[in-house]
């Protein structure tokens, strides 16, 4: 019989949270095991995913980077390619990349309080793998990585073009020089229209209703001074708690005053866009700012592309595909020869690995999430969420952070299991992710409940957080820790 490999830390995904865990992980604790488990064949997560035209961060680089490793290059919105590079350097530098095992798609874990322990079942080339732990660490994010959102179109099949949805980007797509629509209107598509339209004909971004879309400059021009006056090092966290303050209070303003965030962002867009634009019809959203998601454009290059002709954008809803394009309820064509569907995402909490504790399947929404990154009833188990508000780094180290202060309480006291316990019924259950984007409001009913207050609620706030995450006591009462039945009878 082949021996079961034990290790002490178990972590699923080695993307951009994954990494960053172990990189925290092994530096804290050099004499622990630990191994990650990724489902595909190379290190970077939705990084090493998505190829489509253009991809880049949508958040800045000084805050979507590690707090532990400086990001040094000129450019704050960056380049898919710069961004898994820097994952990879990280991972390469740790020594992290020894510790992954490619390939390995995790389907369940089970939890035994008897051994205090976690049974992990994968797949690797179709054969079963198992691997225990006595900590399991999921940072496979949010959503499918092997299928995106696309609605039912009526008469797809007739098209003469090409559909393709951005999420799985084929390398043989030629647009060069032909019509292009980009269906959506979130950060993929306005990602996608200016960077298509420097080779089509033209690019036209279909919608049925508007973003707030800002530009940003994609060059900070503070951090390329400080880096050059103070060194990387240094100048980094004075970056990077700069635009956390910022982006702070910008979210902060959009919930109070939500008139003049909104008057702000079309002053921005009548500055950038033709004069005579019909802003109100195309950049104009019937929800107020951050609502859902808001999307950033660096150096205004979507408005850029506009105001040269390159690009348009078409405010309407798809009747059906004809064999030369679209046909919208307006009664209006849209001929294409390219259509893209950045209609979105998929939600699958914790890549759809089941989970169950001494024989009994966890239901994931009759769960609810302590601190926004362990479950009611589910011992020695931590994911990561980030924010919707902010970079996903941000949480994703204070997660790390607080696991290895976790890991720390453990040891000191010779205990072997925590477990949030919710036994409180004044707590009432609300939905994990307040957020009324689309990709959410189609799946979140799938995933954990947080709680009406604190420590139940998921935060979005960073300053509140990194209070409660980085120096709040680990012995809150809520947290309950024991020793496995055999380690606590023989002491």
């Amino acid at each position: 019989m082949t021996e079961v490999e034990h290790v002490d830390v178990l972590i699923i995904g080695a993307g951009l949270s994954g990494i960053g865990a172990a990189h925290h992980l092994q530096k804290a604790f050099p004499g622990k095991t630990y191994r990650i488990l990724e489902a595909r064949d190379a290190i970077g997560g939705t990084w090493d995913l998505f190829r489509y035209p253009g991809v880049r961060s949508d958040s800045d680089m000084h805050t979507l980077g590690y707090r532990f490793r400086p990001w040094d290059q000129a450019k704050a919105i960056a380049d898919g390619a710069s961004i898994l590079r820097y994952i990879r350097d990280t991972a390469t530098e740790a020594g992290v990349d020894r510790h992954i095992r490619f390939g390995h798609r995790v389907v369940s874990a089970e939890w035994s309080s008897e051994e205090a322990r976690w049974t992990v079942e994968a797949v690797h080339d179709g054969v079963p793998v198992r691997l225990t732990c006595g900590f399991l660490y999921s940072c496979s994010g949010y959503y499918r990585y092997d299928a995106g959102h696309t609605p039912e179109f009526p008469g797809v099949e007739r098209f003469g073009g090409t559909v393709v949805h951005p999420q799985h980007w084929p390398e043989d797509v030629d647009y060069t020089g032909k019509k292009v629509v980009v269906i959506g209107s979130g950060a993929t598509a306005v990602t996608l229209v200016p960077a298509m339209a420097e080779r089509a004909a033209h690019v036209t971004m279909l919608q049925r209703s508007p973003t707030y879309i800002m530009a940003l400059p994609a060059e900070d021009p503070i951090a390329n001074r400080l880096r050059r006056l103070l060194g990387s090092r240094r100048a980094y966290p004075i970056v990077r708690w700069k635009n956390v303050v910022v982006i702070t209070l910008l979210y902060q303003l959009s919930r109070r005053r939500p008139r003049l965030v909104k008057s702000v962002i079309r002053k921005g867009l009548l500055r950038r866009l033709p004069p005579g634009y019909d802003v109100d019809t195309h950049f104009t959203p019937r929800y107020q700012p951050w609502d859902q998601r808001m999307c950033f454009v660096p150096d205004g290059d979507l408005f850029r592309a506009i105001r040269r002709g390159h690009a348009s954008v078409v405010t309407d809803r798809i009747t059906e595909f004809t064999r030369t394009g679209l046909r919208l309820e307006s009664g209006a064509e849209l001929d294409a020869d390219v259509v893209v569907t950045a209609t979105g995402l998929r939600l699958l909490a914790f890549g759809g690995v089941r989970l169950a504790v001494d024989g009994r399947e966890v239901s994931l929404p009759e769960t609810m999430t302590y601190k926004g990154m362990m479950l009611s009833g589910v011992p020695n188990f931590v994911f990561t969420i980030g924010y919707t508000n902010a970079s996903w780094t941000l949480k994703a180290d204070l997660v790390s952070e607080y696991v290895i202060r976790l890991l720390r309480h453990l040891d000191a006291h010779g205990y072997d299991q925590c477990v949030p316990r919710n036994d409180d019924p004044t707590v009432t259950p609300r939905p994990l992710l307040d957020f009324q984007a689309g990709y959410v409001l189609r799946s979140v009913d799938e995933f954990p409940k947080a709680g009406s207050r604190a420590p139940w609620r998921l935060g979005m706030s960073y300053a509140h957080d990194l209070i409660t995450l980085r120096y709040r006591a680990i012995d809150d009462g809520t947290l309950r820790f024991s020793r496995r039945p055999a380690a606590a009878t023989a002491g």
